[in-house]
């Protein structure tokens, strides 16, 4: 098979410096990297680092002679099957809305017959400008893939959406550019995940829910869909926008969570990574709940056990999927807990992670994938990386001894 190749501009600002780990977790992956160092970029990482990591010439100047001896900047722009722009500046955006050329970035930019995907990151009062807003959604309707960029604090001190995403979901986003919808190791799979928490009406204002950020499930379905998978990710209410080629079904309860999914089936693999209230209360008040002053107690509540989603599917006579996967949250005999999981909810595999710490809500994990005959513990490393490893799993067991996928349906 030909090996992939991205053509890379790494635009100027301080997220410039996670472009090299880019091009070494692609290298990783088989995918090329043929580079373009803006003249802000160099104000933060070196041509030298960039192509000692990519194995090839770091390009810089427009008007360089032996550079265009070599290769052109038409011939440059068209070298590869995808032209990647991180970190994309508000100025590199706004050059690629106006059609201008005036160096070799946007002068690519301007030639290139490729598709173009770029990942912001700026200031947060620069990506909320509505200059910027226009030029964003002139470059979509353009036909150029801008992805969103993450929330969080800034190294100029602010804190909202502008940081660059995380490397595993450009990675993701990357491989789906590449492979296309559809295409890849787990083309013509259907993938049902959950994701993130429930809520449990105690009355119109109240409920019961827990601290699951959905990360975890959301990198997952990003990841599947860049394999070639058809998602569809059952999510409780998060703060996430949903992974490019995904279809989202959207569910408050338990109740509406286990439907959803049953409605999803048949599905080749199910991926249980929504934390599921196991009690919600058993009567929601239809009126806000009133405690009166002088009351010396709290008021009693009575509760109903809510439906095992992950236990129904695994032991469903008809449609259920040729792959069940559950996570074990536990904070403490973690690897105990996880394989008396599997066994009581007869599932295939158990993913069990220790919460203890920082895990919910956090950018990382470290997990213990468990079969029926073995365990296998994962080095702690970002979700998206756990859910890439996660996804080539499922894609060797699904592929069966010759390599070729085998479906449910069949």
């Amino acid at each position: 098979m030909e090996q992939k190749r991205i053509l890379l501009v790494i635009g100027g600002g301080i997220a410039a410096y996670k472009s090299l780990e880019l091009i070494r977790e692609l290298g990783r992956r088989g995918i090329a990297s043929r580079c373009i160092v803006t003249k802000a970029g160099q104000e933060f990482v070196t041509p030298l680092s960039v192509s000692a990591l990519s194995g090839d010439k770091a390009y810089t100047e427009l008007f360089d002679l032996d550079e265009e001896a070599e290769m052109g900047h038409i011939q440059l722009s068209r070298s590869a099957d995808l032209v990647v722009v991180c970190p994309a500046t508000a100025d590199l955006m706004a050059k690629a809305n106006a059609g201008l050329a005036n160096d070799l970035a946007s002068t690519m930019l301007l030639a290139t017959d490729k598709p173009v995907l770029m990942v912001p990151a700026m200031n947060v009062r620069m990506w909320q400008h509505a200059a910027t807003i226009r030029n964003v959604a002139q470059l979509r309707a353009d036909g150029v893939t801008v992805m969103e960029p993450d929330e969080g604090a800034m190294a100029c001190g602010e804190f909202g959406p502008g940081r660059l995403p995380e490397i595993g979901a450009i990675v993701a986003e990357i491989e789906t550019q590449l492979n296309g919808q559809g295409q890849g190791a787990l083309s013509g799979v259907h993938a049902l995940i959950t994701a993130g928490p429930t809520r449990e009406p105690l009355d119109p204002v109240r409920y019961l829910s827990n601290h699951s950020s959905g990360r975890q499930g959301y990198a997952i379905a990003a990841a599947l869909a860049a394999q070639g998978a058809d998602v569809t990710l059952v999510s409780g209410p998060v703060a996430l926008a949903p992974p490019r080629g995904v279809t989202l079904v959207k569910i408050e309860t338990a109740r509406q969570m286990l439907k959803a999914c049953e409605d999803a089936l048949p599905a080749d693999v199910f991926i249980s990574v929504a934390a599921v209230a196991d009690w919600r209360p058993a009567r929601a008040a239809t009126k806000k709940l009133k405690i009166k002053a002088t009351d010396a107690e709290a008021p009693a509540m009575e509760l109903a056990e809510n439906p095992d989603i992950l236990k129904t599917l695994s032991n469903k006579r008809k449609n259920r999927p040729r792959l069940v996967i559950g996570f074990a949250a536990e904070t403490h005999d973690v690897e105990d807990y996880a394989r008396a999981k599997l066994a009581r909810k007869g599932c295939d595999w158990i993913v069990a992670n220790d919460v203890s710490g920082d895990v919910m809500g956090g950018a990382e994990n470290e997990v213990v994938l468990i079969t029926h005959d073995q365990s296998e513990r994962w080095p702690r490393m970002g979700k998206e990386e756990v859910a890439t490893r996660l996804a080539r799993k499922i894609a060797a067991e699904l592929g069966g001894d010759d390599g070729g996928i085998k479906l449910a349906a069949e």
